[in-house]
């Protein structure tokens, strides 16, 4: 007997759990990209730099959060961070974590690949505007600042955004650490009502319809800087 799909518990009740679990996504995906630009931006200074424990820790930094899975990484923090922030800031044993270790396990992820982004884009910039700024009396610090990282954000802009796409998808993830993310709410949904293909197409669908239309204004902001 062929399967018989039925649709009619994407109700508006449906609706609004998945809503939170939008939310929830959206929270970790603001907060990584932020997060990991900042402290991927540092990282790629550091790989940079001249001085050698700074370029080694961000070599090492960098290849070990890109040797290893996701779902490991956030399984890792999932284990360790509650226990950590427990012992530190004297929190119940009760106290739910989740979201905290996720933002961070994200966070400290992502920041490995912008790093790289970031770093390539730095080297596209001319050397010459780095001689230039110097002779013109700017420090090194200034001339990052002021000179090579505008240049060098606005080459990245669609790289980074692209990112952030996958990173959306990519929070799916946090399912390890039972989070009611967009697809943990899905799951949840189409399990209690014994819907599950129904509700994962559905979920499906959205990503997609998110993913797309964010990587079509990637293409239109990748051609109106191109010109």
């Amino acid at each position: 007997m062929a399967y018989e799909f039925d649709f009619s518990s994407i109700n508006e009740s449906t609706l609004h759990v998945l809503g939170e679990g939008m939310l929830v996504s959206a929270k970790i995906t603001v907060t990584a990209v932020i997060v990991g630009i900042v402290w991927g931006t540092i990282l790629a200074m550091m790989r940079l730099s001249s001085i050698k424990p700074l370029n080694w820790f961000a070599q090492w930094y960098v290849t070990l959060f890109r040797s290893i899975p996701l779902v490991m990484v956030l399984l890792w923090f999932f284990l360790i961070i509650p226990q950590l922030l427990q012992k530190t800031f004297n929190l119940s044993a009760a106290s739910d974590l989740r979201m905290t270790s996720a933002l961070i396990a994200f966070s400290l992820f992502e920041a490995a690949y912008y790093s790289e982004i970031i770093r390539a884009g730095i080297q596209s910039v001319s050397r010459g505007q780095m001689f230039a700024a110097q002779a013109l009396g700017m420090t090194y610090g200034q001339t990052m600042r002021l000179v090579i990282l505008p240049q060098a954000f606005r080459n990245m802009v669609p790289l980074l955004l692209t990112q952030g796409i996958i990173l959306f998808q990519d929070t799916s993830l946090v399912y390890v650490s039972a989070l009611a993310d967009f697809f943990g709410q899905a799951y949840g949904v189409g399990e209690r009502d014994g819907r599950i293909v129904e509700m994962l197409l559905f979920a499906g669908l959205v990503y997609f319809i998110i993913c797309f239309s964010a990587s079509l204004l990637v293409k239109r902001y990748q051609k109106k800087v191109a010109v």
